[in-house]
Parts: C-alpha cells; structure tokens; sequence
C-alpha cells in the first residue's frame, strides 16, 4: 500500500516522509491519542493520506500549486476527501478556525520556529507538535566548514538553532528521535 505514491516521489524528487518517521509518527499518534491533525506541508499528500488512513482528520497546508494539484489528486484516488481538507496558501497566512491535537510540521525546515510560533495557539491541551527532518539527511552533525554551499551551511546553522531553541524552551518539553530523518515531539509544560 502506499508504493504508488513513494514511487512517484522518487521519480519526481519529492521528498516525503521516511518509513521510519512514519513509524514514529503513527506510534505518537497512539500514544498520544490524536484525533485531530493540522500539517504544515502537504507535497503530494503522502503524509495526509497515511495519517487519514489511520483514522485522522487532517488539515494540511500548501503553498505551491502543482503540489498542491498532485496532492488533491491523490487524495481522490484513496477516497479521503472527507478525512482530509487540503488549503492552498502559505502556510504563515493560514489561522486556524479550529484546535488540533497535533500539529505537524513538514515544510520549508528554515521557518520551523515560526511554524511552532505561529500554530501552537491552535494545538488543544494535551496536544502535541511534531517537526520532521531535524537531522535533515545528517547533515546537521557535520561541521559547517565541511559543507560546501552557503545556502545548505545556512539552513543546517537554522535547523541546528531551531533544536536548541526547542531543548531550551522554559514552556514546551521536548523529545528528539533519530527515526526517520529526525524528529521532535513538544508537549506543554504543566
């Protein structure tokens, strides 16, 4: 199941989320008791369409339009239009009318403080904030002198800054896992 869309993926250079994220992700899921999804990010939909198929509502966020066309698309062809609404827009001009039990984010790795920032308003009590590729392909443990492109250098120095900021965030508690491409799981301080 799925192969169709990891296959497309792959042909097309779309990054998706690791098998092995996706464990981790579908066991947050159970022990955490989610209902409810907003996902910053939606590609081609994999994500939605595996978290729908659990049994998920999702809401998941697009900002570019052939993404956004491939993934409504997909969706279709696994009858989960009434699990998943799919909004075309910037994610950082999207409010939420709405709380979700987890928020999801898988976009653009340089704003995943303001993703946090911006959607945690909308995460309900317990709920929980998941950000993929945190270890983004392992670049984050080489020394910046050793990456070659100032772009790259840049990204991984703002990914790097994002987990610190997240270890050391007095209001959120934070676990890091090396399943998949790297992910963190926040929850609320109590």
């Amino acid at each position: 199941m799925f192969e169709d869309l990891k296959n497309y993926a792959e042909i097309n250079k779309v990054p998706i989320i690791k098998d092995g994220g996706f464990e981790f992700l579908s066991l947050m899921i159970s022990k955490h008791n989610v209902k409810s999804v907003l996902e910053v990010g939606t590609a081609i939909g994999y994500s939605a369409i595996r978290m729908a198929s659990l049994g998920l509502n999702v809401t998941t966020l697009e900002r570019n339009i052939d993404m956004y066309n491939e993934a409504i698309k997909n969706i279709s062809l696994y009858n989960l239009k009434d699990k998943i609404e799919t909004v075309y827009i910037d994610a950082l001009e999207y409010t939420p009318n709405k709380k979700y039990d987890l928020i999801f984010i898988d976009a653009a790795k340089a704003q995943n403080r303001k993703f946090f920032l911006r959607f945690t308003p909308f995460l309900n009590e317990n709920g929980i904030v998941i950000v993929d590729n945190l270890n983004f392909h392992d670049l984050v443990f080489e020394d910046l002198n050793n990456i070659k492109s100032k772009n790259l250098r840049s990204l991984v120095r703002k990914i790097n800054e994002f987990k610190e900021w997240l270890k050391n965030n007095p209001d959120w508690t934070t676990e890091f896992s090396d399943m998949g491409d790297g992910m963190s799981v926040s929850k609320r301080k109590i």
